[in-house]
């Protein structure tokens, strides 16, 4: 029998309905479970998660295998193309240990560390990138826009032309100055907190300064020094031999695993000091320790090649272009560096008969124009100042 509630009034009522009766979706849930879906539900939900995570880590490595694809082809190009064409098979044969006299001297000593050089160049300034980038929220704060390059550079230019230091002992003075450099930017930039803005126009002021640097030392020195310091500043791998390869890839196995290890730190970085500190973040050494060994890998790169431009600009936008939703995508990011520079050279020997341009030519034709949109598309919604 209806029971009826009597208000103060003097008229009847019918009593309310069960609270948590009807779901959010119009479902019926069961008496009790107030706010709260049925276990069937809670099972969907889950398995939706899954799915899209599947989905996630499949188009992860399916981009991946296609960009690793991309290296390996531009790779095997820069060793059997050239003034002297060598069949892929023959390639492969002297990499094993055979072939004549002739093709182990031009694959094993000319192509060979220079496409080592190209991959290991593009992989370093890229991942450099990605880490600027995610860090600080900025797609303009790439080691080449906040002066770490010319830091690195003007090291090496006063290293060469004023000490005539050369090899390891000119390496390590361009990663000390690209270091150091990092440092500047950081600490002018630190205001209870960094913020990509303030840090990229601080570097883009320290960078101008280090410039001007170059610019006196060089106008400074003999017209061949000068001439050869400016082929350098350009980005170029014209040249290099076993002997700018070591050193890189001696400082690359130790920067790049832990670069991607401090790295696990970024997702909640990406979230704001406030965020990551209630998420159990040690904010500040996290962020030190990720901003060091970008730094550091960027120093190394423009130590061995010269500051090759927009390498580390451009190739964590493409890499989070082919991933969306996937954050900062570290190690496409290095692979599409590596691709990037691979290619980029390899059009800068071919480009012109006779010729060998530097390959910050031909990286600078891609991402000069990169840039200005990225300016103009700041300026059309309010942020460009």
């Amino acid at each position: 029998m209806n029971r009826r509630t009597t208000s103060a009034s003097g008229t009847a009522t019918a009593p309310p309905e069960p609270t948590g009766a009807v779901g959010t979706t119009g479902a019926p849930l069961a008496v009790g479970t107030v706010g709260r879906p049925s276990p069937a539900a809670a099972h969907d939900a889950v398995a939706r998660l899954v799915r899209v995570r599947r989905r996630r880590r499949a188009r992860g490595a399916l981009v991946s295998g296609g960009l690793l694809a991309v290296v390996l082809a531009a790779f095997a190009l820069s060793l059997t193309t050239g003034d002297f064409v060598i069949p892929l098979a023959d390639v492969l044969a002297t990499l094993a240990g055979g072939g004549d006299g002739g093709t182990r001297f031009v694959v094993l000593e000319l192509r060979l560390p220079r496409a080592l050089l190209a991959l290991l160049v593009g992989g370093c300034f890229g991942l450099s990138g990605a880490v600027f980038q995610g860090l600080l929220r900025n797609p303009l704060a790439s080691p080449d826009v906040i002066g770490v390059s010319a830091g690195a550079s003007a090291a090496a230019v006063l290293a060469s032309m004023v000490l005539g230091l050369s090899g390891i002992a000119l390496s390590a003075v361009a990663l000390t100055g690209a270091l150091l450099t990092g440092a500047a930017v950081y600490l002018l930039a630190w205001r209870k907190g960094i913020s990509g803005y303030r840090l990229v126009l601080v570097g883009i002021g320290i960078g101008t300064g280090l410039s001007s640097v170059i610019s006196y030392v060089m106008t400074r020195s003999d017209v061949t020094e000068a001439q050869n310091a400016f082929l350098w500043l350009t980005g170029s791998l014209n040249g290099r031999s076993w002997t700018h390869f070591w050193p890189l890839f001696g400082g690359a196995v130790v920067l790049l695993p832990l670069a991607l290890v401090a790295s696990r730190a970024l997702p909640a970085l990406q979230l704001g000091d406030e965020a990551a500190g209630g998420l159990g973040a040690r904010i500040e050494r996290d962020r030190l320790a990720m901003l060091a060994c970008a730094t550091a890998l960027a120093g190394l790169a423009t130590a061995a090649a010269g500051p090759v431009g927009f390498v580390a600009f451009v190739s964590p936008p493409i890499a989070r272009r082919l991933l969306p939703g996937h954050g900062a995508a570290l190690v496409p990011s290095a692979l599409v560096g590596a691709a990037l520079v691979l290619s980029a050279d390899y059009a800068a020997q071919h480009l012109i008969p006779g010729t060998q341009l530097p390959v910050g030519i031909v990286t600078s034709l891609v991402g000069a124009p990169y840039l200005l949109w990225l300016l103009a598309r700041a300026n059309r919604v309010g942020r460009g100042g």
